[in-house]
């Protein structure tokens, strides 16, 4: 069965897996670095209402029913949407998910009026980096240097409209269909 995408909210209980390895993630990774209250905190900033249209989305990608990958965005302002809670389950990393959740995030955000993306990762996070970096965003720090001096490591990518599709010059073989009854007694 092929994965789906689901536009939802962070209520639904299809979004547990992902809020809760978030959580725990974010933990492992920076503990309270950013803030006492460690990740829960942080994540539970923003109202769902933040990430429900027409100012925000919520996507997950489910496969067999269960939640594997997603992502979010919300308003930054009038052009600019930003993009949090990108997620994939751990067993599943390192297949495209990630850039695939992005990808319709991205078309989601041109439908709804936006035409740039911003987001920040943490400096501890460099798959994250060379995901971002391998998909046409802007890093808005010198990648050169150490990412800790910087903390939240912030990015920007123009959006744009896919260019319409030419008409193809290489013309395809006509389906053959059985000959009717009626046309082969004549």
């Amino acid at each position: 069965m092929p994965d789906v995408i689901l536009a939802t909210t962070p209520l639904d209980p299809l979004a547990r897996p992902l809020i809760d390895d978030l959580i725990r993630e974010y933990d492992h990774r920076y503990g309270n670095f950013f803030n006492a209250a460690g990740a829960a905190e942080e994540l539970n900033r923003y109202p769902p209402e933040a990430f429900a249209p027409p100012d925000g989305n919520f996507l997950l990608v489910l496969r067999d029913g269960q939640t594997i990958a997603g992502g979010a965005f919300k308003r930054f302002d009038e052009r600019t949407a930003e993009v949090k809670r990108m997620w994939t389950r751990r067993d599943l990393r390192r297949q495209g998910l990630a850039a695939a959740v992005l990808a319709e995030l991205e078309a989601q955000a041109l439908r709804q009026g936006y035409d740039r993306f911003y987001l920040t990762t943490g400096f501890r996070q460099p798959e994250a980096v060379r995901l971002y970096l391998s998909l046409g965003y802007t890093a808005l720090f010198d990648v050169a240097a150490d990412p800790e001096t910087y903390r939240h490591l912030p990015f920007e990518k123009e959006l744009r409209h896919p260019a319409p599709r030419a008409a193809s010059a290489v013309a395809l073989p006509l389906q053959q269909t059985a000959t009717p009854p009626e046309a082969a007694a004549r």
